[in-house]
């Protein structure tokens, strides 16, 4: 649940980055969406978004992306507000802080984390009721990835992002996730990208350990990272980096990109790996982080 005293201080809500670990892109529908299958997780970094009553729908940007955000009025969070307003009406509004720490348009789903994070705080706070199936409802309006951000634990997700099964149980592992300081929109990505389609990578036994999935994980891809990659130079330099690095398991890029991952199974190689990147180039954002294989916090 999420940490709250009545009396004293506002609920506080997790927003952890969404990793892809794969991602194939299956066909594409008549109405122009992409038909997608991913294995996705969540990892022990992310935005904190703190809720309380206020009489005002507001939102307050902070932490050290905030400006990175854009306009706050557009901001995903205020629209699961206002989705949420239209469709339970409470009777006080809320005030909305949101601690910004992961890039934006990085391919981490940072936007629709929160948003998820907004739905499930703000139904608690206005006591809407809603079940799962209808917080994924509107999750679903609000964009692709926020279904499977509500569902919060480890997932293959397929059509659009409206099919969603649980990928439990996966082994204890770490990442070391790298942005190289560029934004990617995804619909560039998808307008880049070229050639057939894939088919779905699914598996039925757990793998055994981190070694273990990042063999399975190795029979897959990403779709999206070579039209990235072509994009923006970058990238190419962060997986490199990424794979050269000591204990690194597998490489890739995560979503749209630009942001990268290498998994690794132990902590203090992960973070000896990211503190070395870091060093490096210091220009990066450089984060090591558990992959959370548990239900994330208050989901």
């Amino acid at each position: 649940m999420p940490t709250a005293s009545p009396a004293a201080r506002p609920a506080v809500y997790p927003a952890p980055a969404k990793v892809n670990l794969t991602l194939h892109v299956l066909g594409r529908r008549a109405d122009g969406y992409h038909l997608l299958d991913s294995l996705i997780v969540f990892a022990g970094v992310g935005d904190l978004l703190e809720v309380e009553a206020d009489p005002d729908l507001r939102l307050e940007p902070a932490g050290p992306k905030a400006e990175a955000m854009g306009e706050a009025q557009d901001n995903l969070v205020l629209r699961a507000a206002r989705l949420l307003i239209e469709t339970c009406q409470p009777d006080t509004r809320a005030l909305l802080r949101l601690d910004k720490r992961l890039p934006v348009a990085a391919g981490l789903g940072g936007g629709s984390a929160d948003a998820a994070a907004a739905l499930i705080a703000l139904d608690r706070l206005w006591g809407c009721g809603l079940d799962g199936e209808a917080l994924q409802a509107l999750g679903a309006a609000l964009g692709a990835d926020v279904p499977v951000c509500l569902f919060g634990r480890p997932a293959w997700v397929g059509g659009i992002g409206e099919e969603i099964a649980s990928a439990d149980p996966l082994p204890p592992a770490w990442f070391v996730l790298v942005n190289p300081g560029v934004a990617l929109s995804t619909a560039s990505v998808f307008r880049a990208r070229s050639g057939g389609f894939s088919q779905p990578l699914r598996w039925q036994s757990p793998p055994a350990d981190a070694i273990e999935l990042a063999a399975r994980l190795a029979a897959g891809r990403n779709d999206l990272e070579p039209p990235a990659c072509a994009l923006e130079p970058a990238i190419p330099a962060v997986l490199e980096a990424l794979g050269a690095s000591d204990g690194c398991l597998l490489a890739r890029m995560s979503g749209s990109g630009a942001t990268c991952f290498g998994l690794y199974g132990e902590e203090a190689t992960a973070r000896a790996a990211a503190g070395k990147l870091q060093d490096a180039r210091p220009d990066w954002w450089v984060h090591a982080a558990p992959m959370l294989t548990d239900p994330i916090e208050g989901r």
